[in-house]
């Protein structure tokens, strides 16, 4: 009967010491410090929120955090996103590609196209991080106002009987660069038409320039007589007394052929006179 006592007092000190090994065992666990140490999950869209019917436009798409990227930033498993458009009329809508990865913390360009109908629509993205069997996700969204763009063109000629290299030339509103077109090497006696679609939601009520110039860096090749730029003015009236979404477009037509002259052109490829 006297051994009993002590075989119950082992018996408790065993279930002390086992109590507080299991505990120390749920303290390290593996999974509970792993869960703390994700980052979460985050994204953005950057692109043009106003667009051109019937344009191609590059929309950049990021991704970070989650159980697919360490404390440290270093990438351990897999960020996917997952694009959709959502407007009242998707057709010629068209994202692509429409789900990528997202790798060390770089952006991946999806090219949004789009219909002929002018409307606000949605990107709607969802950011997706994946590392062993655990997932993390959020939503993002960005907003793109289709519009019937200003167009500008213009009939580029080359009268000479030289080839004329590739070039640029810039488009300006109001003496502001808004794009650049680049044009292919001509032929003697080709041509080439420069169109280019300026998306707006609006211009102000007056006057406003529109001209297209030469790129300063070709340095080869000026406009007939000398010119390096063609200008063209056009008026936009004021909006509509209810100021519903307003903006005037149409076609800013250069009058006639823009000739190049290329007589530095020409001089340079000359050469030496053989003796």
């Amino acid at each position: 009967m006297s051994r009993r006592p002590a075989a119950v007092s082992a018996l408790f000190v065993l279930l002390v010491v086992l109590s507080g090994f299991t505990a120390s065992a749920v303290a390290l666990a593996p999974g509970a410090a792993a869960a703390s140490t994700s980052p979460p999950v985050t994204g953005s869209i950057t692109g043009p929120s106003v667009v051109a019917e019937d344009s191609a436009s590059e929309l950049h798409i990021t991704g970070s955090g989650g159980p697919a990227v360490a404390q440290n930033g270093t990438f351990l498993g897999t960020i996917t996103y997952y694009a959709q458009a959502v407007g009242p009329n998707l057709t010629g809508i068209d994202i692509s590609p429409s789900t990528l990865n997202i790798t060390n913390n770089q952006s991946s360009v999806a090219t949004l196209s789009t219909g002929n109908a002018t409307e606000t629509i949605s990107i709607d993205v969802m950011i997706s991080s994946t590392y062993q069997g655990e997932n993390q996700s959020t939503n993002i969204s960005f907003s793109v106002t289709i519009v019937e763009p200003y167009v500008v063109s213009a009939t580029i000629v080359n009268p000479s009987n030289f080839t004329v290299a590739a070039f640029s030339v810039y488009v300006t509103l109001d003496g502001n660069v808004i794009g650049q077109v680049n044009v292919s090497s001509l032929l003697a006696g080709g041509s080439f038409k420069v169109t280019y679609k300026y998306a707006t939601l609006g211009l102000s009520t007056g006057d406003h320039t529109f001209a297209i110039s030469l790129a300063q860096e070709h340095g080869l090749v000026t406009f007939a007589n000398g010119e390096t730029a063609y200008t063209e003015t056009v008026y936009v009236t004021g909006p509509a007394p209810n100021y519903t979404l307003w903006y005037v477009a149409g076609t800013v037509a250069f009058f006639g052929a823009i000739f190049i002259f290329v007589s530095r052109v020409a001089a340079r490829r000359r050469g030496t006179t053989r003796r």
